[in-house]
C-alpha cells in the first residue's frame, strides 16, 4: 500500500513570504545559533491539520472532506506580526510569528478536524493555535544556547507585516529529503465568495 505524509495549510503570498524570509535572516543574525533548523519561507504556510501518513487510496475521501468544508465557509482574511516561541519565549522550542484572525479561521480549523476525526484522522490533542513557524530550536542545544535565543526574541519587537486573504484550502504531499521538505499541492478547495 503506496502512503505519504500530507498536511492541509493555507497558502501565503509571495511579498509576504519575503517578509518573513527578512525576519528569519534578522533573527539569524541576532542569535547567530548553529541549533536552530530554520523554515525556508517558500515553505511557510498557515497548518490548519496535520494529516501524518495518509493512504494513497484515502485521498479522494480526504479532498470530499476538505471540499465540504470548504463549501461551508466564507472567504477571510487575518494578519500577520509578533514573534513568539513555544512553549515559552524563555523555553524557546519553536520560534514563530503571530496570526490575527477572525473567528472564520478557528470554525474552518475545527470543520476540518471533525470531518477528518470520522475518516480516522484524530484531531491534534492541544488547541489549535494559528503560526507562522520560523524555526525549531534543536533538543541538543544546550542551556546558554536557549537563554541567548531567548533573550533575542524578547529584544526583537515585530510589528504588523501583512494580510493574507484566505481563499482555498490547500492538500499537501510533504516529501522529506536531504535538503529540507519539499511540499506539493495535491489539491485546492476554494472557499464560498463573500456575499
Amino acid at each position: 500500500m503506496s502512503v505519504i505524509r500530507a498536511f492541509i495549510a493555507v497558502d501565503l503570498p509571495a511579498d509576504l513570504q519575503k517578509r518573513l524570509d527578512q525576519v528569519s535572516a534578522n533573527l539569524k543574525q541576532s542569535i547567530d545559533r548553529p541549533v536552530i533548523r530554520w523554515v525556508p519561507a517558500v515553505n511557510m504556510h498557515l497548518t490548519l491539520k496535520f494529516l501524518g501518513d495518509v493512504s494513497v487510496t484515502n485521498l479522494p475521501l480526504v479532498k470530499e472532506a476538505i471540499q465540504a468544508v470548504a463549501l461551508e465557509h466564507h472567504r477571510f482574511e487575518f494578519s500577520v506580526g509578533g514573534l513568539g516561541a513555544f512553549p515559552t519565549s524563555k523555553r524557546p522550542r519553536v520560534i514563530w510569528v503571530g496570526i490575527e484572525a477572525p473567528a472564520e479561521l478557528g470554525n474552518v480549523q475545527s470543520a476540518l478536524e471533525s470531518r477528518l476525526n470520522r475518516l480516522g484522522y484524530p484531531p491534534e490533542e492541544r488547541p489549535f493555535s494559528a503560526h507562522l513557524t520560523l524555526g525549531r530550536v534543536a533538543r541538543t542545544a544546550d542551556p546558554q544556547e536557549v537563554q541567548k535565543i531567548s533573550q533575542s526574541l524578547q529584544v526583537m519587537k515585530l510589528g504588523f507585516l501583512g494580510a493574507v486573504q484566505v481563499q482555498h484550502l490547500q492538500l499537501y504531499r510533504s516529501d522529506l529529503g536531504s535538503t529540507g521538505a519539499l511540499y506539493t499541492c495535491l489539491f485546492s478547495a476554494p472557499l464560498l465568495e463573500n456575499r
